[in-house]
């Protein structure tokens, strides 16, 4: 119960908001998830608390991070700092979500919340201080690239929740980037919420320093039409945790996923994702890559379901691994639970080690080790990110991932 007193001394009874009295009641019973659920099994334990220890920090501080410099040709918006309402309102196809809009959409999805499997969230929301929830709703096909950052400041665990609406008819194109300091704690929750023929293409880019903590999940809905592509890299954390939960909520939609963890040193990071299909003729591409060095772990674990409702589905999950080191560690489990008769689906896992006969060859012609190693890696990390919505002239993530120490 450490962590509901916890939450309780960060804001007295009185001066909870409702949303965060809802989560508290429904952690109450249930204060850590369930650790020998088939969603938290291989969770590090002891990771797991060490991510909870920090003291709840309500404000937020200016953070001083790696990242390019802003672009006039794209919005930048950082969770927490009064900034982003000027920001918004130079663009009148984004607007802010009224106060009442969000405690209306937020107090909708806690009344679908599994204790276990939303945990996360629950945390999240009851953690979450009203100065650090952004609501957005946009509009329109003719908008600037977005880019939106969550951070966590030293010796802290901080809480930040994204929603957006993606109207009718509007092409989105937004990077999000979450970033933990020195001994820290980010938990990050976002919604997406895409109405017919809306498309959204969405970049995840998840990065700390020294013994930082992630707890990052990500719920869409998509509606008929609609197109979501998701790109995503989570690495240099000491234990992250991205959950992906998509619903496709009449089918005729399209979802697209190519995402990425990297661990080092004694590091985990796991990926959990749950596709809906709840109507016919949803599609869906996706492919996850794990690579573990030294003595991490990596986990990927995902699910497609496809009720007798959702006839004429196409999907398909690959989970490629890379182990790197003897004593690291990788766990993958892509499944599908499907009921309908008339689908196309399949799902396979593949893990494996740097060529070695690809490694002769290149040093047979003069190149060393190292650099062999990295022409291999980057053909590897190179399919994932390329998915992602980032400009390579101000983020070049390849040379950042291949020159990490």
């Amino acid at each position: 119960m450490e962590i509901i007193e916890k939450i309780k001394t960060y804001k007295s009874i009185d001066n909870q908001t409702e949303i965060q009295k809802i989560c508290l009641d429904k952690l109450q019973s249930s204060p850590l998830p369930n650790l020998r659920s088939e969603q938290w099994r291989l969770s590090n334990k002891s990771k797991l608390s060490n991510c909870l220890d920090y003291s709840v920090y309500g404000n937020n501080s200016k953070f001083d991070m790696p990242f390019p410099e802003n672009s006039q040709s794209t919005i930048r918006l950082i969770i927490g700092e009064n900034c982003q309402i000027k920001l918004i309102d130079k663009n009148y196809s984004i607007q802010q979500l009224r106060e009442d809009e969000l405690l209306k959409y937020i107090k909708e999805q806690i009344s679908f919340f599994n204790q276990n499997d939303n945990w996360s969230d629950l945390l999240n929301l009851s953690l979450s201080c009203k100065n650090n929830i952004l609501g957005l709703k946009i509009n329109g096909s003719k908008i600037p690239p977005i880019e939106i950052f969550s951070h966590a400041s030293s010796n802290s665990l901080n809480a930040k929740t994204l929603i957006i609406f993606c109207e009718k008819n509007c092409n989105v194109e937004l990077l999000q980037v979450n970033l933990g300091e020195d001994n820290s704690s980010l938990s990050q929750s976002t919604f997406f919420c895409l109405e017919e023929n809306s498309s959204l293409n969405h970049g995840v880019v998840s990065y700390g320093l020294n013994k930082s903590n992630l707890l990052n999940s990500l719920n869409v809905i998509q509606q008929k039409n609609s197109e979501y592509n998701l790109g995503s890299l989570h690495f240099k954390f000491n234990y992250a945790r991205f959950e992906i939960r998509i619903k496709q909520s009449e089918g005729n939609a399209r979802t697209n996923i190519k995402g990425m963890q990297i661990t080092k040193k004694d590091e985990q990071i796991s990926t959990y994702t749950k596709i809906d299909f709840d109507g016919p003729n949803g599609f869906l591409d996706q492919i996850n890559k794990s690579l573990a060095d030294d003595k991490s772990h990596a986990i990927f674990e995902g699910s497609i379901i496809v009720p007798k409702i959702a006839q004429k589905t196409d999907a398909s999950q690959l989970s490629r691994n890379l182990l790197l080191s003897n004593l690291a560690q990788i766990d993958t489990k892509p499944q599908l639970e499907i009921i309908a008769d008339d689908v196309k689906c399949k799902h396979g896992a593949t893990i494996s080690q740097l060529n070695e006969e690809e490694l002769f060859y290149m040093r047979t012609r003069g190149i060393t080790l190292k650099e062999a190693s990295k022409l291999q890696l980057s053909s590897y990390f190179q399919e994932i990110i390329s998915f992602i919505p980032v400009s390579k002239d101000r983020w070049d993530l390849l040379d950042k991932l291949l020159n990490e120490n």
